[in-house]
């Protein structure tokens, strides 16, 4: 029996010497031709510390411009490593350097709040290297799109260009959506909170999150109480569901109004049509080119995910097959803007003007000066109460009497959810009619393209003093079948400033008005109609706003007992941007 033990032990520990052998040779193959720092730790102003990895050219001693990745996300499986060994084959110095609290870093974890002034510091230490020609330019998507936008609160001179992918603005897109908080950053906040690396247990975890939420939509309790129906402190959830408005805290940490006005540097933006967060990095660009028309911002945005987008597209979303010509090499468009901006070299040839967009369904890329000018007209629909068929009309004429449809939710039921918005799948056999009001145009006479963003005014009675509403947008094809073109979800109270909550009286006509929708560039045939859908946010994917005028995170079911009654008028319309009389 000693001897089989000792065998054993042996055994394990030749199987053990081996894995480290094997993992140490793997580290150099990955190593080899460059220099890397992998455990740089770089202080802040106020004392803090920021852990960071280096790649070099091994034995190149040139200064040169070095491309920054800034980011939460500490995968330790060699894809950070990879990253910045890409610039380095690029002719560039690779830099990825990790949020405040992560790898190395001893400090508490605070997703989003301290980036605006890290990102300047460790630019600032990248500026002072020997290796460092005084250039920086930074890339990456999500997470790492919205520490570009951090850096540029307060721009360091040696920031020259930032090519944010999908980029995240905390407090309007997640997570929260104009006003409404939505689920997904509950997860994500174990994901990237529970540990110096990432809780890929927790974050993979669906199953808790899905039950936790479905449980939390059946008690009734209050949305600041999730947490506790999951039996796990989220405390990072606590301290975002206490700030509703869009107020300093989330101003803070990122360019808020005239902070764009300093931002000088060319801007290269990638997004998605169906981005989640869409309406984050289109924010930033909007902004900007209000505060600094002058500043050189592309875009470069098609028919993609959040991770799709990231990947310079993919084939088939959401059941929809994409646009051959729609797919590109984001990588390699990256580096070529670097080139450009960093070394003088020719701007990539995709950019053909600010704005390139890939037309759904036609095939083609085509490009604007700016978003506005994607269009050159608009359609207007106005939601009416005449009847057609199973919907009602949208009619392009405002109704000449003042009429409205008449909607109850009630709140206390969770037999029935509202608002079904997600746009998967793309393409729809069926739509559910059970709730909410459908509107539908008259049939197109010509072939358009929606390009652009569609807004609009609500108006509206209800018997309470707040309400969530959703607005979807349909292109019903000639074979009948239903094709997801855009949706928008906001808070009433927030509708006019997402600064400062106003509550609405009850049973007094208002007008709501609502923009921030999802950016489209869509080729409708003609004979396909504009289908509308106007419903009540009402689902277990989101908070509930009960109507009381309550800090909604704080209503319960018992907030409930009496439903909401809605009165939606027909003097309510949808804009769409369009674009004409095709070449």
């Amino acid at each position: 029996m000693i001897k089989i033990l000792t065998l054993v032990l042996i055994l394990l520990l030749d199987v053990n010497t081996y894995a480290q052998q094997t993992a140490a040779a793997k580290l150099a193959d990955m190593t080899s031709g460059y220099d890397i720092q992998d455990s740089v730790l770089i202080t802040t102003r106020d004392g803090a510390i920021i852990s960071a990895m280096v790649a070099r050219k091994k034995g190149d001693v040139t200064p040169k411009p070095v491309i920054l990745q800034y980011t939460i996300y500490v995968r330790d499986n060699g894809r950070d490593l990879r990253t910045i060994k890409e610039s380095v084959d690029n002719g560039y110095v690779g830099v990825i350097a990790y949020s405040r609290g992560k790898r190395f870093s001893p400090d508490e974890i605070f997703p989003y709040e301290n980036e605006a002034n890290d990102t300047y510091d460790v630019i600032d230490w990248i500026s002072r290297q020997e290796w460092c020609n005084g250039s920086v330019g930074m890339y990456g998507g999500s997470y790492n799109g919205f520490t570009q936008w951090a850096a540029c609160k307060t721009l360091h001179p040696a920031l020259k260009t930032i090519v944010p992918y999908v980029a995240a603005r905390p407090g309007n897109g997640l997570p929260m959506e104009n006003n409404i908080f939505i689920n997904p950053n509950y997860e994500w906040s174990f994901y990237v909170g529970n540990n110096k690396y990432l809780d890929t247990a927790a974050g993979n975890d669906r199953q808790r999150f899905r039950r936790m939420q479905f449980k939390w939509w059946d008690s009734g309790a209050a949305y600041n109480k999730m947490d506790s129906i999951d039996g796990t402190p989220n405390k990072l959830f606590q301290r975002w569901i206490s700030h509703p408005a869009f107020d300093s805290y989330w101003q803070s940490m990122t360019p808020y109004q005239k902070d764009f006005a300093q931002i000088k540097i060319p801007v290269l933006a990638f997004d998605g049509y169906y981005n989640d967060g869409q309406s984050s990095g289109l924010y930033y660009l909007r902004e900007l080119q209000k505060y600094s028309p002058e500043t050189p911002a592309y875009l470069i945005i098609g028919p993609y995910g959040h991770f799709g987008t990231q990947r310079g597209g993919e084939s088939v979303l959401y059941d929809y097959s994409v646009d051959s010509v729609a797919l590109f090499n984001i990588s390699a468009i990256t580096y070529q803007w670097f080139d450009h901006i960093l070394k003088d070299g020719p701007k990539p040839s995709m950019l053909k003007d600010k704005i390139n967009y890939e037309v759904m369904g036609a095939n083609e890329w085509r490009s604007a000066p700016s978003i506005d000018k994607m269009s050159n007209g608009s359609m207007t629909l106005y939601l009416t109460a005449t009847k057609a068929g199973r919907f009602y009309a949208a009619d392009s004429h405002m109704p000449d009497r003042t009429g409205f449809l008449t909607q109850d939710v009630d709140f206390a039921d969770r037999e029935n959810s509202n608002n079904n918005y997600y746009p998967d799948p793309i393409i729809r056999k069926d739509i559910d009619t059970s709730n909410g009001f459908y509107f539908i145009s008259d049939p197109l006479e010509e072939t358009i393209l929606i390009n652009g963003s569609f807004a609009g005014e609500i108006s509206a009675s209800i018997n309470k003093k707040d309400i969530d509403i959703g607005v979807t947008l349909y292109e019903v094809m000639p074979d009948g079948e239903y094709f997801h073109l855009s949706y928008f979800i906001g808070r009433a109270s927030y509708a006019r400033d997402i600064t400062h909550r106003q509550l609405l009286t009850p049973n007094t006509k208002v007008t709501i008005p609502f923009s921030n929708t999802h950016l489209i560039s869509k080729q409708l045939s003609k004979g396909s109609r504009i289908l509308i859908h106007l419903n009540v946010n009402k689902n277990p994917f989101s908070e509930l706003n009960y109507g009381t005028g309550k800090t909604v995170t704080e209503e319960t079911i018992n907030d409930a007992k009496e439903p909401l009654r809605i009165k939606w008028y027909n003097d309510s319309f949808v804009k769409i941007p369009v674009t004409t009389h095709l070449n």
